[in-house]
Parts: C-alpha cells; sequence; structure tokens
C-alpha cells in the first residue's frame, strides 16, 4: 500500500507473538519501528519521543534501484540510490540520534510503492547480476549512513515469486555473512500478487528474516477487535515462526495495543 503517511509504526504484541527459536536478532524483546522520510515533510529523527525501554528502529523509506530521474526514473537491476529526505535525514543526523540513544538503531527500506509517480517494480536482470549489484551499492549506502539494517517493501513485480526469493535471500543473506547489517525484515500486505511473493521468500530465507513488518494498517479502517486478532492469527500461520509486529499509520487510523486487548480508534 502506499506509504502516504509521515509515519508508520510497528511494535510487537506480546501475547500474540508465536515465540520460536530461529529469531536471528537477540536483544530487547520490546521493539517499536518507525518508517521516515518518504513524504519530505521536513521531519526530523529528533521529533519522535523515544522510550528508553524498548529497541526503536528507525526505517529510512526508500532506496530504490531506478535511476534518480525526476521526469521518468528507470530500473537500474539492483544499483541503489537513495530516495528518502536527505535533507533532514542525513549520515551525520543518523549518528547523531544513535549517539543520543544507545537503544536506537536505524535500517533502510528497499522498494516502496512508487517513485516519481509510477510504480517502483522488482525488475531484475538475473538473481545473480541483481544480488551483486544490490550488496555492491547497498554496501556503500549502508556504511555512509552506519546503517544496522534493511526492510524490504517491494509492493510491486515483474518478476516471478521464486526470482524474488533467491535475488532478496541471497542479498540479505549475503549482507549479514560480509558484516555490513544486523537485522532484516520484510513488509508485506494482504494482496495475493505480494503475499505470494513474500511467502516465497519465506519458504526458502525465512532463517535470515527478523522481524515481519505486516502492513495491518492496510486493512478497512473500520476493522473490529475480533477482525484483527483474526488478520494476525492469519499471517502468524503465513509467517510461521516470524516475530510478527503490528502496525499502525498517523493519518488518521491508529491501533493502541495494551496487554489484555487491541482498541481500535479513529
Amino acid at each position: 500500500m502506499e506509504l502516504s503517511k509521515i509515519i508508520v509504526s510497528f511494535f510487537v504484541i506480546h501475547f500474540l507473538l508465536f515465540q520460536s527459536p530461529i529469531y536471528a536478532a537477540p536483544g530487547n524483546s520490546n521493539i517499536f519501528r518507525e518508517y521516515i522520510g518518504a513524504e519530505f515533510n521536513n521531519v526530523k529523527f529528533s521529533d519522535v519521543p523515544i522510550h528508553s525501554g524498548v529497541e526503536f528502529h528507525f526505517i529510512l523509506s526508500f532506496a530504490i534501484d531506478y535511476t534518480m530521474s525526476s521526469s521518468s526514473p528507470s530500473p537500474t537491476n539492483g544499483q541503489f540510490n537513495v530516495f528518502w529526505d536527505t535533507d533532514n535525514l542525513t549520515p551525520s543526523a543518523v549518528s547523531a540520534i544513535k549517539n543520543q540513544h544507545s537503544n536506537v538503531k536505524v535500517a533502510l527500506s528497499l522498494g516502496g510503492d512508487s517513485v516519481g509517480g509510477s510504480s517502483a517494480y522488482f525488475n531484475p536482470s538475473s538473481v545473480d547480476s541483481w544480488v551483486s549489484n544490490a550488496v555492491s551499492s547497498l554496501t556503500d549506502i549502508i556504511k555512509q549512513y552506519n546503517l544496522d539494517g534493511i526492510d524490504i517493501d517491494y509492493e510491486h513485480f515483474q518478476a516471478d515469486p521464486n526470482t524474488f526469493a533467491e535475488c532478496i535471500g541471497k542479498l540479505i543473506t549475503t549482507l549479514k555473512n560480509n558484516g555490513v547489517i544486523s537485522f532484516a525484515s520484510i513488509a508485506p500486505y494482504d494482496d495475493d500478487e505480494v503475499q505470494s511473493h513474500y511467502k516465497a521468500l519465506w519458504k526458502s530465507y525465512s532463517q535470515v528474516i527478523d522481524y515481519v513488518n505486516f502492513q495491518f494498517y492496510a486493512y478497512d479502517k473500520g476493522t473490529t477487535v475480533s477482525q484483527f486478532m483474526d488478520y494476525f492469527s492469519t499471517q502468524r500461520s503465513n509467517y510461521e515462526g516470524g516475530r510478527i509486529l503490528a502496525s499502525f499509520g498517523t493519518d488518521g487510523k491508529r491501533w493502541i495495543i495494551t496487554r489484555k486487548r487491541i482498541f481500535h480508534s479513529v
């Protein structure tokens, strides 16, 4: 779904999580994650309150393997460029927020819904060439910005699910093996094409994926508590053994989570 919000947040619901020993990113079990930078609304890291009792992840949105042309961006087969708000979310800003808060980590998200007003497609020429280009270009960006992880948020595809799984799975595996990142997440939502690609990735490479940032905020605004519980249970089955994070957006729809109940407020 289009990220038409200033911030989208994800967090752990402890009592719903299916606990599994495959989690690859140990640390504080309280996780709060925020996407930031996609809408160029001058939001800075320092604008966001950070609770010291959670592991807090900012996710820079987005790095996209498209050219930087303002008129007609085109795919670059894994050669990523930065498309987030670089005026406010700079390498020095990343270092500053991490120095101020020891519980903060910063990642980047790949893909997103659109680029230059058109859909941003996952469009590799081949698995090997895409992975090679992606590892090289993302390593440069991650080191420049002193980042800790990556998030996968492709939502449109010009490749079959197996090709997507192999490209993304090998990318995450290589970046982890090279010590470039310490965690990785995926951000699917409830769409048949999207789910087919991410479930193929999960089937083959779940062992290298630390969080599932499922886009629960993409469901209807009138979703009831019982419906949400059903949605969560369904996605827990789809991504069995995964660390599934609940989510809300700041566009007028938000989920309030307590230990005992989920309230939907408008």
